[in-house]
C-alpha cells in the first residue's frame, strides 16, 4: 500500500505576526502550492527526496546556498518521525515493528513567508498517521508539528502555520496565554472561504528570508515587556478580531483597511528592508491592499476588479515579481 499525503502553502491574512506572542490571527490556505510525502512499507527505514541538486551555473548555487543554507528537507522529516514516536510513546500506543521508505517534494516557493518547511512536517505527520493507524486529534496536530521545529530543530515559530495547514480553508486563532499554556493549543474557528472577497498573492524569492532570524529580537523585546512592541502586538491582534468580524459580516471596505493596517502597525515595531517595501508600495500603487504574508517576500491583499488586479500584473511583472490567485477550498 502506498499512502500519499499532501499539505498545502498558507497566507497569512490578518494578525500575523501575532501569533508567536499570543496574538490573534486569520490564514488561509494556498492550494497553489503544497508539499507531497510519500509513504510504502520496506524492509528497512529511509527517507528519500526528489529534489534534484543541479544548478544552472555556480552563481545559482552560491545563491541558493546564500537563501536555503546547507540542509535540504531531510531535517524535517527526521523531526517528523521523532515528534510522532515520542506522541505515541507520551499517549501509552504501542507501534508495530514496521519499517516504511518516505520520499518527499515539495513545490512551494522557499522562505517568501508561505511555509514550506511545516508543510513537509504536517505531510509527513499526516503519512504516518495513516501508516501507522494513529489518530491524533486535529487541534493538537499544530502543536506537535511546531515541536518537531521548535524542540528538535531549533527554529522559531508559532502555531499559526501549523493550524491552517491541518485544518485548511480559512481559519481564525485565538492564542490567549493562558489558555496556550493551559492546553498546550489556541482556540480555532473555521470561517467559510464563500464569504471571503477576492484575493491575490505576489512573491518575490529574491526576498527570501529565514522567519526565525526576522522574529529573534523582537521576541526578546517582547519578553522583556518593551512598551513600544507588546502594545503593537495588542493592536495587530485586535486587527484580526475586527477582520473576523468583518468577514461575518461581510463589510469588505473595512476587511482592506484592516489589511493595510496591518502592515502600517508592523512597520512600527519591525525593520523593514527597502526591497521589501517596495513590495507593498507597488501593491498599493496599483489601489490594491497589501500586507506581507509571512516574514517578507511575499504579500497579500484584495483587489477590487479585474483591471485593478491586471495593473497589478502588469507592475509586478516588471519587477520580476509573480502574482497568483489563491485556490483557498
Amino acid at each position: 500500500m502506498i499512502i500519499e499525503t499532501r499539505a498545502f502553502a498558507r497566507a497569512g491574512l490578518l494578525g500575523n505576526p501575532s501569533d508567536g506572542f499570543f496574538g490573534k490571527t486569520i490564514s488561509i490556505i494556498v492550494r497553489n502550492f503544497g508539499a507531497s510525502v510519500l509513504l510504502y512499507e520496506s524492509p528497512e527505514l529511509r527517507i528519500e527526496e526528489d529534489e534534484e541538486y543541479a544548478f544552472r551555473n555556480l552563481r545559482h548555487f552560491t545563491d541558493t546556498i546564500s537563501k536555503t543554507g546547507y540542509y535540504g528537507g531531510k531535517r524535517l522529516v527526521k523531526a517528523a518521525i521523532k515528534k510522532f514516536c515520542d506522541y505515541c510513546d507520551e499517549q501509552g500506543i504501542k507501534l508495530p515493528y514496521r519499517n516504511f521508505t518516505v520520499r518527499f517534494s515539495t513545490t512551494i516557493p522557499r522562505q517568501v513567508g508561505l511555509s514550506g518547511s511545516s508543510a513537509i512536517i504536517t505531510a509527513t505527520f499526516k503519512a504516518l498517521m495513516q501508516f501507522f493507524e494513529v489518530q491524533i486529534p486535529m487541534e493538537m496536530l499544530p502543536t506537535w508539528v511546531l515541536r518537531a521545529e521548535t524542540e528538535e530543530l531549533a527554529i522559531t515559530a508559532g502555531l499559526q502555520d501549523r493550524v491552517i495547514q491541518a485544518y485548511e480553508g480559512c481559519v481564525f486563532m485565538d492564542f490567549d496565554k493562558d489558555f496556550l499554556q493551559a492546553n498546550q493549543r489556541g482556540r480555532y474557528e473555521q470561517i467559510d472561504p464563500a464569504l471571503l472577497p477576492n484575493f491575490y498573492i505576489a512573491y518575490k524569492t529574491e526576498l527570501s528570508k529565514v522567519s526565525g532570524a526576522v522574529h529573534n529580537p523582537i521576541k526578546e523585546r517582547f519578553e522583556a515587556g518593551d512598551p513600544l512592541v507588546c502594545d503593537t502586538m495588542a493592536e495587530i491582534a485586535q486587527v484580526a478580531e475586527d477582520g473576523k468580524q468583518a468577514i461575518l459580516q461581510g463589510d469588505m471596505e473595512r476587511l482592506n483597511a484592516l489589511i493595510n493596517k496591518n502592515f502600517d502597525l508592523r512597520c512600527k515595531i519591525y525593520k523593514i528592508s527597502p526591497e521589501n517595501l517596495e513590495l507593498v508600495q507597488l501593491a498599493r500603487s496599483c489601489g490594491v491592499s497589501a500586507k506581507f504574508a509571512g516574514s517578507g517576500g511575499t504579500i497579500i491583499g484584495m483587489y477590487p476588479d479585474e483591471e485593478s488586479l491586471h495593473r497589478l500584473i502588469v507592475k509586478m511583472k516588471a519587477k520580476n515579481i509573480r502574482v497568483i490567485k489563491p485556490y483557498i477550498s
